[in-house]
């Protein structure tokens, strides 16, 4: 949720309130965002399915009446499409996520209501439970039998296809009439990779186990580590008997086999090629609608997975790069094919790019730089570092933590505010991030220039901060 409200708002966390899961998105922060921005500049304006800018639930199950909140979305009617945090339409689904099989009516949203609108709902939920040969053995992981036209990377890729078809049809007729075309601009989400790790077939059969690569680092050394890797790990997470059911049972997974890895990350694999099919039939789409040329695609993700790096499983408050390091790939006009930006940049700077893109301000977008100039090489485009922050609650591993971590070319640190401990890494001879330096006095330098970097974040941090209004 921090990194999704981030991207949409092009402010920073602690500013725009969302630090943690289960905090809800303001909604007049979210209209300042860059859809909001883009809608008042003349776009047609749409997000298709995971959008994860509200909590799913509420402490004690109680509904707080926004769509994404699941005992909130029966208030909304099966035409309901928005508008929704600055889109001016919206397809949605509730989760993604299968450890919760999508619910039928009067539950769920868009996603869910198709799934279940055939009145086959049960019969897909029990084909996803069937386990493919062959058998794996670790954890959360399975070759699923629900049929991939049923799956929701599937769904997200065909309600992606449709809109662009549409937009084509649009800008033809305009064309034909010799108006302008209205712009578009769409944010489609898909759920996957995530664990549950269950590729439906045959994309979980692509890859075989015995030939995916793992990582070289893949055992746990937490007494070299800070103190909050071991909690995250170990305490008692805190919450209802209700979340910490689901932080145990779900968000924690125990180290894996290195054959369990392979199965892991052979299903991962499987889910993102899934995925990868749906991002080639949205090209083919937009070459198909005569829109290629003239639009621009970003293809990003709001978190990595750590798939036994460290002996790390799923993610957590550990920053290492398997899980802050996303993907970050754009084409568009006046942005060279074959070019590498190994500057440090983020996906909070996506809000300005768009923006700029677009030739509209981003009101909420203080935080945000756009891309564009280092993408044409415009003269004094350079970036020194990239930021992150996250504020948790006890939720997740017993005990509130405040994480502040900077990025540049070849270091990281990461400081725990509350407790003063910190960790720090020279990515240059170190990538793999198994030497902490952070109290090296030989290293004092690199410490106290990358703590300025830190300490350079804008004073502008609202009191109070909102505080988790669901399990995180």
């Amino acid at each position: 949720m921090p990194a999704r409200s981030a991207i949409l708002t092009g402010m920073l966390p602690l500013t725009n309130g969302v630090h943690d899961n289960g905090i809800d998105l303001d909604e007049s922060i979210a209209a300042a965002g860059f859809a909001g921005s883009l809608s008042k500049a003349g776009y047609d304006t749409r997000f298709i399915g995971k959008a994860h800018f509200s909590s799913n639930h509420s402490y004690a199950n109680r509904p707080t009446g926004r769509c994404e909140n699941i005992p909130s979305s029966h208030l909304f009617s099966d035409d309901w499409t928005g508008p929704y945090m600055g889109f001016e339409q919206v397809e949605l689904m509730q989760l993604g996520h299968n450890y919760w099989l999508p619910e039928g009516s009067p539950g769920g949203l868009h996603y869910e209501r198709w799934y279940h609108r055939d009145g086959m709902g049960e019969k897909k939920n029990a084909l996803y439970r069937q386990r493919l040969a062959p058998q794996t053995h670790a954890a959360q992981t399975h070759n699923s039998a629900l049929p991939t036209a049923w799956h929701n990377s599937t769904w997200v890729g065909d309600r992606t296809v449709a809109y662009i078809a549409e937009q084509g049809r649009q800008q033809q007729q305009a064309k034909q009439k010799g108006a302008e075309a209205k712009p578009f601009c769409a944010w489609v989400s898909m759920a996957d990779p995530h664990h549950p790790f269950d590729a439906p077939a045959p994309w979980c059969w692509m890859h075989r186990p015995d030939e995916v690569d793992i990582p070289e680092l893949r055992t746990r050394d937490l007494d070299k580590r800070p103190w909050w890797h071991r909690a995250a790990l170990e305490n008692t997470p805190g919450g209802t008997p209700e979340s910490r059911k689901v932080r145990e049972e779900y968000s924690r997974m125990p180290q894996q086999t290195d054959a369990q890895l392979r199965e892991i990350i052979a299903n991962y694999y499987g889910m993102i090629s899934l995925v990868d099919h749906q991002v080639g039939r949205i090209l083919s789409a937009l070459d198909d609608a005569g829109l290629a040329d003239n639009t621009l695609v970003v293809f990003t993700s709001d978190h990595g997975e750590f798939l036994g790096d460290h002996g790390l499983m799923l993610k957590g408050p550990m920053h290492y790069e398997g899980l802050l390091r996303v993907g970050l790939i754009m084409r568009g006009p006046n942005i060279a094919a074959d070019q590498q930006i190994d500057q440090p940049v983020s996906t909070l700077d996506l809000a300005a790019t768009f923006g700029d893109c677009a030739s509209t301000v981003v009101p909420s977008a203080v935080h945000s730089k756009s891309l564009y100039p280092l993408l044409t090489g415009a003269p004094g485009a350079h970036r020194d570092h990239a930021y992150n922050e996250w504020r948790l609650g006890p939720s997740r591993c017993g005990v509130a933590l405040d994480l502040r971590t900077v990025r540049t070319r070849n270091a990281k640190l990461t400081f725990e505010l509350t407790s003063g401990v910190g960790e720090m890494y020279d990515l240059r001879n170190d990538p793999h991030e198994c030497a902490n330096l952070f109290d090296d006095p030989q290293r004092r330098g690199m410490r106290e220039e990358l703590m300025h970097r830190i300490l350079s974040r804008p004073q502008d941090i609202p009191t109070p901060l909102n505080e988790p209004v669901g399990p995180a």
